[in-house]
């Protein structure tokens, strides 16, 4: 049998692993992995680079080498790897390539210009793009969606206004309204012109009829009807409010948000406003997109954020639940580090949560104004795990975690579910919007947040019998599919969304043999593949009926592994699971991923978080040592 001696074979993979995550620990406590996006972050760095004068520099040409070299066989680019070509990164790459002087006869760029086309040309790219292309002369400012600056005047009680988008549409829409109402124009090249891909369509809007999507359709076309009759008798007042809005959130924020959409809709929209380069507000924005660069030979590509609380909190966890010693040196200073991370101000949240007091922890290196609660409640599992030789850091760590744990709990959402950002940001209405086929107008409860906060809940002492609890189990039960598995947001997909759930429920003390918790382990059995492990690519999101099918990775093996555990499963596709991990674990005792298992905004944004291949599996085998020891 493939599972013999097996104990063994989980120990020294752990151990491996274990050596591997210490080895790359920053002096200072912390891990940061690389997290990478699809083309559309080089494609639009270049663009923001040419706009701001400095496209003449060789990071630009790298940049263009790695699109160049992200390219599929067929000729357009995908948003995930192992993905369809997507018109919006495709339309973008292939004009910053001929804006980089690729010959529009090459075959490279024939089979892109075909693709392109096929796919409905510039006008069924997402509005973002259009807009983009408006700057530089390549798309009609009249047939992009209006978003006018007068959004940000909007008194927080009415249906429609700033605090009712998720956070990353604020911090998009804000500087992107700038850019709207200024209409700026970057001159291209004539060879640039990318005319053949207009095909004299119709703009590309959601297949959806209704009442909201009707009325938003008429305010758009009232909104710049009134435009070009240069009706705006707010719009001074209105980008005063945006200019004070982008400042005030730049302060203790490597950048707004802290990723690279908001960012360089900054930059452009700075200079809307008549700051130049030199100035230091722009010049902050621009250092902030330059730490995002990744130089690799003749390559650039470009972060979209950076992730080191997230990462660090993953590898405590991870760590101490594969053996190591609360008191470990690394731990501890691991622990030290996310103490200082720890979230001391006011900020966006409190809009919506008023009576709440600050405290949580944010995803990257400074994003003050932004905690998340998917974030806070992993940090504080991990501070959970540790404990400090030194009283006083023990002490302040209780302090902190309390905190912490005061303002999650006050992000329960009405429904029961926790969100990310924001309390009760679910207005359904709001994605009618027509420049919110981002796909992430609103930031809604969500089953894989709420699992890992029922799991951060029980390791704090909660009861499943506690009102909280009993509200996010409630949640949980609402959200189930019927074939027992949950929809992840944040992880790709289901597999992600039903591990969390099923870990959470059996750490808060739910009996698992219960009829519907099984048929959650009966699905994830049913979608393991031959060898072993378990794979899902995106397309999910667009396409259920792909659900759990995909080729194999650690991550997602290492998640079914825990949601199978979490049910008690016994069969043999556990230990062929375990087997699989053991066999692709890398001999420096790492693991990869070669498809992508993160998500930013379904449909439209993926990620490839680089160190999540090590952290779970380190996890999933932490706890299946742990299990068979028990058994």
């Amino acid at each position: 049998m493939p599972w013999i001696g097996l104990p063994a074979g989980v120990r020294r993979a752990m151990t491996s692993a274990q050596e591997y995550l210490l080895s790359i620990q920053h002096p200072d406590g912390h891990w940061c992995g690389e997290l990478e996006g699809d083309t559309i972050l080089e494609s639009e760095y270049i663009l923001t680079m040419h706009f701001i004068g400095r496209s003449g520099e060789d990071r630009v040409r790298k940049a263009a080498n790695y699109v160049r070299q992200k390219q599929l066989a067929t000729g357009g680019w995908a948003i995930y790897e192992g993905g369809p070509p997507e018109v919006s990164a495709s339309a973008k790459a292939y004009f910053v390539l001929k804006l980089n002087g690729d010959d529009p006869n090459a075959p490279h760029m024939e089979r892109a210009r075909e693709v392109i086309r096929e796919l409905g040309g510039l006008d069924a790219t997402n509005s973002f793009t259009r807009i983009y292309l408006a700057i530089f002369g390549q798309y009609p400012w009249e047939r992009c969606p209006a978003v006018p600056p007068e959004i940000v005047l909007l008194p927080t009680w009415a249906p429609i206004n700033l605090y009712e988008m998720s956070s990353w549409t604020r911090g998009i829409v804000v500087p992107l309204s700038v850019m709207w109402s200024s209409k700026p124009y970057c001159a291209v090249p004539e060879h640039a012109n990318i005319d053949e891909l207009m095909l004299d369509r119709s703009p590309n809007m959601p297949a959806r009829r209704g009442f909201w999507r009707l009325i938003f359709n008429t305010t758009d076309f009232t909104l710049k009807l009134l435009e070009r009759r240069r009706w705006s008798p707010t719009r001074e007042k209105a980008l005063k409010a945006c200019e004070h809005w982008m400042i005030e959130h730049f302060e203790k924020s490597d950048g707004i948000g802290a990723i690279f959409p908001p960012i360089i809709n900054s930059i452009i929209a700075l200079r809307c406003l008549g700051y130049d380069n030199d100035h230091a507000l722009t010049a902050s924005q621009i250092r902030e997109l330059e730490k995002l660069e990744i130089e690799e030979g003749d390559t650039l590509k470009v972060a979209p954020c950076f992730s080191p609380v997230w990462d660090t909190a993953l590898a405590v966890n991870a760590l101490a639940e594969s053996g190591l010693a609360p008191e470990h040196p690394a731990l501890q200073k691991a622990a030290g580090w996310l103490l200082e991370k720890e979230v001391t101000q006011i900020g966006d949240w409190k809009v919506k949560n008023p009576e709440a007091q600050p405290g949580g922890w944010y995803f990257e290196y400074a994003n003050e104004f932004y905690p998340d609660v998917d974030d806070t409640f992993q940090v504080l599992t991990a501070l959970s795990k540790v404990r400090f030789s030194d009283p006083r850091q023990e002490s302040r760590k209780l302090e902190a975690m309390d905190r912490g744990l005061r303002w999650v709990l006050s992000m329960q959402n009405r429904d029961g579910g926790w969100a990310s950002f924001d309390k009760d940001c679910d207005e359904q209405f709001l994605t009618q919007i027509p420049f919110a086929d981002h796909n992430a107008m609103i930031d809604p409860s969500t089953s894989d947040i709420t699992g890992r906060g029922i799991e951060t809940l029980s390791n704090l002492g909660f009861r499943k019998e506690h009102p909280v609890a009993q509200k996010a189990l409630a949640f949980l039960a609402g959200e189930q599919e019927r074939d027992g598995s949950w929809f992840g947001r944040w992880g790709c997909n289901y597999i992600y969304g039903t591990w969390l759930a099923l870990h959470g429920l059996k750490t808060i003390g739910e009996d698992m043999m219960e009829p519907g918790y099984q048929a959650a382990g009966c699905w994830l059995r049913g979608i393991q593949n031959a060898d072993g492990g378990w794979g899902e690519l995106p397309d999910s999101y667009q396409d259920p009926g792909t659900k759990g099918h995909g080729p194999s990775t650690p991550s997602q093996t290492a998640w079914a592994l825990l949601g199978l555990m979490a049910t008690e499963d016994q069969s043999d596709g556990l230990k062929l699971g375990v087997e699989y991990l053991i066999r692709g674990q890398r001999e420096d005792g790492s693991w990869k991923d070669e498809f992508w298992t993160g998500t930013g905004f379904p449909g439209v944004f993926y990620l490839r978080y680089h160190l999540y291949a090590t952290y779970f599996p380190l996890l999933a085998l932490g706890m299946y040592e742990k299990k068979i020891e028990k058994d």
